[in-house]
C-alpha cells in the first residue's frame, strides 16, 4: 500500500529560498520598470550631445563627390578588323583631326574591293553595249523609213503617170493596178516599221534603265568597299588627347575591337554617384556649386542614368561657365547639389542618432535638464548640417543628437552630473 513521503528540513528550506528569490526578482523588475511602464537608464551628461530645436532658413542640398571626365569622348573601333602594320603615334599624344594614327591590312577586304571593281566594269561594258545596240537599231529603223518614204513617193508619181496612160490605152490596166498594190504594200510596211521602232525603243529603254540601276547599286557597293579599305587607315575623327591606345605591330584585331579613344582636352564634366534615396528628387537642369581654390563654380545636371547599382545611381553635371583652372581628368571634387529653394523651417543638427532611429523618434530633454524622454517625431529633408522638423517638436526644446546605439530599448534617460 502507498505511504506519504516526508520532506526533510533541508528540502523545506530550499523550497522557501527559491520562492523568496523569485519574489525578489519580480520586485527588482518592477523597480526597474519605472512609473508609466518605461525602461530607464542612467547616463552621464558628458556621454551625450544635446542640441536646440530652432527656427531658421533650411538649405535643401546634398554633398556630392564628382569625378572629372572629358566633356566629349570619341572611341576608335575597327570596322572590319585586320592586322596592325604600323602605329604612327604614342598613347597620350595630342592629335589633330584627320591625322593618321594606325595602319591596318586586310587581304579579304582588298580582294572584295577588286572583285566589286570588276563587277562594276563588266556592268558598265554591258551598259555601253546596250546603248550602242539601241543607237544602231534606231539608225536602222530610220534608214528603213527613209527607204520606205522614198518608195512611197516614187510609186505615187508612177501611179499618177500610169493612170493617165491607162485611160488613154497606152499601157495595160494591170501595170497601173500593180503599181497601186506596191504602193499599198510600202504604206503598210511603213506603219509596221514605226510600230516596231516604238516597241524596240520601249523595251531597250527599260533594259537600259535596269542596267543603269544595277550599275548604280554596284557603284554604291564599290564605294562601301573602298571606304572599308580607307578605314584600314585609322585617322583621328577630332582633335584631342589620344588615350588607352591598344595597338601593337603584328597584332590581329577583330571587327569592333577598340583601339583607343580621343578625349576633348579643353572641356570637362563631372560624373557623380548618388544614393537611390534621392532618385525622385534629382532632375535635369538642377544646379550645383563647386568651391575650388577659394572660387565658386556653378554646374547643372545634364544627364541622369536611372539604373540603380549598389544602391546608387549616376548623374552627369556640366559647368555653366569656364571650368576651374588646373582641373584634370580623373580628379575627384566635392560639390553641393541643390535639391530645392531655401525655406523657413524648424531644424535640429544632423547627428548620428538618425542612423539609429531612422528619424522616427528621439530623446527630448526635460526643461530642468534632469532627464530625456523618448518621443515620436516626424522629420523631413536633410542636408549635411541640419534636419528639417515637420512635427513632434517645438522651437526652444532640446534633443539628444549623439548616437543611440546603447539606448535603443530605453524610454527614458536619467541625466547625471
Amino acid at each position: 500500500m502507498d505511504r506519504p513521503i516526508q520532506k526533510t528540513p533541508i528540502q523545506r528550506y530550499w523550497k522557501h529560498a527559491a520562492g523568496g528569490t523569485a519574489l525578489l526578482l519580480l520586485l527588482g523588475l518592477v523597480a526597474w520598470l519605472s512609473p508609466g511602464g518605461t525602461q530607464t537608464l542612467k547616463v552621464a551628461n558628458d556621454r551625450i550631445v544635446v542640441a536646440d530645436v530652432r527656427a531658421g532658413e533650411f538649405d535643401d542640398f546634398i554633398p556630392v563627390r564628382g569625378r572629372v571626365t572629358p566633356l566629349r569622348t570619341i572611341y576608335l573601333d575597327t570596322v572590319d578588323g585586320g592586322r596592325v602594320e604600323k602605329v604612327h603615334v604614342e598613347d597620350g599624344a595630342i592629335v589633330q583631326e584627320g591625322q593618321l594614327l594606325v595602319e591596318l591590312s586586310n587581304t579579304a577586304l582588298q580582294l572584295d574591293a577588286v572583285s566589286r571593281e570588276a563587277q562594276v566594269t563588266e556592268q558598265l561594258n554591258d551598259l555601253r553595249t546596250l546603248e550602242l545596240d539601241l543607237t544602231r537599231n534606231r539608225l536602222q529603223h530610220e534608214k528603213d523609213l527613209v527607204e520606205i518614204d522614198y518608195q512611197v513617193i516614187r510609186l505615187e508619181r508612177l501611179i499618177e503617170r500610169r493612170r493617165e496612160q491607162s485611160e488613154k490605152g497606152n499601157i495595160p490596166r494591170a501595170d497601173y493596178e500593180d503599181a497601186g498594190d506596191e504602193l499599198e504594200y510600202y504604206r503598210r510596211k511603213r506603219a509596221v516599221t514605226l510600230e516596231s521602232q516604238k516597241t524596240d525603243l520601249r523595251l531597250q529603254e527599260a533594259q537600259l534603265q535596269q542596267l543603269r540601276d544595277t550599275g548604280a547599286q554596284l557603284q554604291a557597293n564599290l564605294e562601301i568597299a573602298r571606304r572599308n579599305l580607307q578605314a584600314l587607315e585609322v585617322r583621328a575623327p577630332m582633335s584631342g588627347k589620344l588615350t588607352a591606345l591598344n595597338a601593337e605591330v603584328g597584332q590581329s584585331l577583330k571587327a569592333g575591337d577598340r583601339l583607343g579613344q580621343i578625349d576633348d582636352p579643353e572641356g570637362y564634366k563631372l560624373s557623380a554617384l548618388i544614393d537611390e534615396f534621392y532618385l525622385g528628387r534629382v532632375d535635369l537642369e538642377q544646379t550645383a556649386e563647386l568651391t575650388m581654390d577659394g572660387r565658386s563654380h556653378a554646374l547643372r545636371v545634364t544627364k541622369i542614368f536611372p539604373q540603380v547599382k549598389d544602391n546608387r545611381f549616376e548623374i552627369e553635371l556640366g559647368f555653366t561657365g569656364e571650368p576651374p583652372a588646373g582641373v584634370r581628368r580623373g580628379q575627384t571634387l566635392q560639390l553641393q547639389l541643390v535639391l530645392g529653394d531655401p525655406v523657413e523651417a524648424l531644424m535640429i543638427p544632423n547627428g548620428a542618432f538618425y542612423q539609429d532611429t531612422g528619424g522616427n523618434w528621439l530623446f527630448v530633454v526635460s526643461a530642468d535638464g534632469t532627464q530625456a524622454v523618448r518621443r515620436n517625431v516626424h522629420l523631413g529633408r536633410r542636408n549635411p548640417r541640419f534636419i528639417e522638423v515637420l512635427d513632434g517638436l517645438e522651437a526652444g526644446e532640446r534633443v539628444v543628437v549623439s548616437p543611440y546605439t546603447s539606448y535603443l530599448d530605453m524610454h527614458r534617460l536619467v541625466l547625471a552630473q
